[in-house]
């Protein structure tokens, strides 16, 4: 028996190990509920914990490059296996990348007197990592489609090395513009791989025919997005007010377009499905709460969305919020050999995410008196969906595949 057991711990823990979704969903997801734990329980009972970078950069900074870096690091880690039939990085290389990601994430919160240059040197350098990693099985298969995605890791890597820098010489205006760009390219990574993904499940899980691509569609929401990033970090309100409007309002437009030829309508039995669609609709909103944005700006006196704070909430909880949930529930039910059928509970915890966004974006815009309880709700509907993900998935993560197979 004590064999047995030993044989067993060993075959699990390598299986943690061979795919990059494994160490990284677990972890970040852990992650981002410590993250946001701490960060509701700040707004209702202030701490003197002061870590690198202050207390509302270190929140947008390892929200987006902490936790959402992880999974989206993790999901490309292991979709490249699938996409160009290489193996990719797993076993003690990857221990080591998982090591470098944490190591910072634990230099960011208790180094604040460290230099700034070693903490900064370990957060970027995990982005630089992920790329070659990204890049070796690309170049390998001769797949150039998805090389796409190592130049965005390098740029996520020149963000991150720009908001670090920007902390280090007390410019905190462009901190702010570095993180908005930040969202805004997440945004576009999501719109990249939905645009591959949601038709084609929802397809072959309905039945019914995908729509065909109509390939202006597709490079117009693309490009008005990358549009989008430059304004973010040029500033929201550098920008000129109309260019903005137009901008952000075509970005609305073609993105919700885009969407609406996804069959959103026929997924509601499935929240596997309807999870993907949903938290992709916050996309198209997000873009047009950037228009109402800019209207405010031209017409103040209308009152309409006085805060940009409210479009990027739309961006970082409703879409990348809800898109990772969906997307980690999906990837881990069919990288660990089981049934893609969600249980009841994780049901529950898409309906809560969602609703987490919706509070953050109307509650503060347009019942400010409420912006406590709207700030509590949304971080605790946060910790409760991704505590469920927490118990229903880290068993799979870290064991071996239903199926029998290593990987």
């Amino acid at each position: 028996m004590p064999n047995n057991q030993a044989d067993d711990s060993r075959h699990q823990s390598v299986a943690f190990l061979t795919l990059a979704f494994r160490p990284l969903f677990l972890l970040g997801t852990l992650f981002s509920v410590l993250a946001i734990a701490w960060w509701t329980h700040y707004w209702t009972a202030p701490s003197e914990w002061m870590p690198y970078g202050g207390v509302i950069w270190w929140h947008g900074h390892e929200m987006l490059f902490g936790f959402a870096m992880a999974i989206v690091t993790g999901f490309l880690l292991t979709a490249v296996k699938t996409w160009t039939g290489v193996a990719t990085i797993n076993g003690f290389p990857l221990a080591l990348l998982v090591i470098v990601w944490l190591t910072a994430r634990i230099l960011i919160a208790f180094g604040a007197n460290l230099s700034p240059w070693l903490v900064a040197l370990v957060d970027v350098s995990y982005l630089l990592f992920c790329s070659i990693a990204m890049a070796y099985p690309v170049l390998k298969a001769k797949q150039w489609r998805n090389l796409m995605f190592v130049p965005i890791l390098l740029l996520f890597a020149t963000l991150n090395s720009i908001s670090h820098w920007s902390i280090y010489a007390n410019r905190f205006d462009i901190a702010t513009h570095s993180l908005h760009a930040t969202i805004l390219l997440l945004t576009l990574v999501i719109a990249i791989l939905g645009g591959r993904v949601i038709p084609a499940f929802t397809a072959n899980a309905t039945g019914i025919k995908k729509a065909p691509v109509w390939l202006w569609l597709e490079a117009s929401a693309i490009l008005s997005i990358l549009l989008m990033v430059v304004i973010a970090f040029i500033g929201f309100d550098k920008v000129n007010a109309q260019f903005l409007l137009v901008i952000s309002a075509f970005a609305s437009l073609v993105n919700g377009l885009r969407f609406l030829r996804w069959g959103f309508q026929n997924t509601f039995s499935n929240s596997l499905l309807w999870s993907l669609h949903f938290s992709f609709m916050f996309i198209p909103a997000g873009f047009l709460l950037v228009a109402f944005y800019a209207i405010e700006i031209l017409q103040p006196s209308l009152n309409w969305v006085s805060n940009i704070s409210a479009a990027l909430h739309s961006f970082t909880i409703g879409a990348i919020g809800g898109m990772i949930l969906a997307m980690i529930s999906r990837v881990t039910l069919g990288h660990t050999g089981r049934r893609l059928k969600a249980r009841r509970l994780v049901t529950i915890s898409f309906h809560l995410i969602l609703l987490s966004a919706i509070i953050r974006i109307i509650f503060p815009l347009w019942m400010p008196q409420f912006y406590s309880v709207a700030i509590t709700a949304t971080g605790v509907f946060w910790l409760v969906a991704f505590g469920i993900f927490l118990v229903i998935y880290s068993p799979m993560l870290v064991s071996r595949r239903a199926d029998g197979r290593l990987v």
